[in-house]
């Protein structure tokens, strides 16, 4: 009889490892899964965060679009501006060049022609 008692004790030292392997890999799994779960909650966090700075992104892309537009219309406007002001100059200066040559002519016949 004492050989089958320390075959049950040995049967059940065994079945008690074999347990507490169990209960192990039982927690080690749970805890897995909790990891896995947390990895998958800021993994989502993460996902939403580079949507939204995606979105400011692509606003601030489209803003730098609009702005380069205006910069070219003002570009157009001040170029047009510049062309006027160059042609009324040149106006201006052929304006004087015959205001002197008129008032250098009326000096020439009031002076020197007789």
């Amino acid at each position: 009889m004492n050989f089958g008692v320390n075959w049950e004790e040995e049967h059940w030292r065994t079945l008690s490892k074999g347990n507490a392997i169990l209960d192990r890999s039982s927690q080690s799994i749970a805890r897995s899964q909790a990891v896995a779960v947390e990895s998958e909650q800021i993994g989502t966090e993460v996902l939403s965060e580079l949507g939204e700075q995606r979105e400011r992104l692509l606003r601030g892309n489209r803003r730098l679009i609009q702005t380069d537009e205006e910069l070219n219309k003002t570009r157009k406007i001040l170029n047009v501006m510049r062309s006027k002001i160059l042609v009324q100059r040149c106006m201006l200066i052929l304006i004087i060049f015959l205001e002197v040559a008129i008032l250098g002519i009326v000096i020439y016949f009031k002076f020197f022609h007789k």
